[in-house]
């Protein structure tokens, strides 16, 4: 499996993005998956996963409420919606593919990785 993740860019405080993690391969609606981010000098993060068939969701405390995870198995995209973005949201931002059904947080956890696209918001 391939990932490609794009939708990255400038915006100030308060606005919105919205990200996209292309998938090739035949078997990607049958894997959990996961955005997480890296901000200069920290450990990369977990923000957001989704189980392979998009009934469950799961989200980091620090983005409940303004971000959204969703999927379109027919089209292999996972999108992350992000809203009311604030600065400390500036980081790279990862897609992730886990082979099995179930959500990690733990990045290592998850087989496959898009290249990062970069978020910068502003104050």
């Amino acid at each position: 499996v391939q990932l490609q993740a794009s939708g990255g860019g400038l915006v100030q405080a308060g606005g919105s993005l919205r990200l996209s993690c292309a998938a090739s391969g035949r078997t990607f609606s049958t894997y959990a998956m996961g955005w997480f981010r890296q901000a200069p000098g920290k450990a990369r993060e977990f923000v957001a996963g989704i189980s392979w068939s998009g009934d469950s969701t799961y989200y980091a405390d620090s983005v409940k409420g303004r971000f959204t995870i969703s999927r379109d198995n027919a089209k292999n995209t996972v999108y992350l919606q992000m809203n009311n973005l604030k600065p400390e949201d500036t980081a790279v931002y990862y897609c992730a593919a886990d082979r099995t059904e179930f959500v990690h947080v733990t990045p290592a956890l998850y087989d496959y990785w898009g290249q990062g696209t970069l978020v910068t918001v502003s104050s």
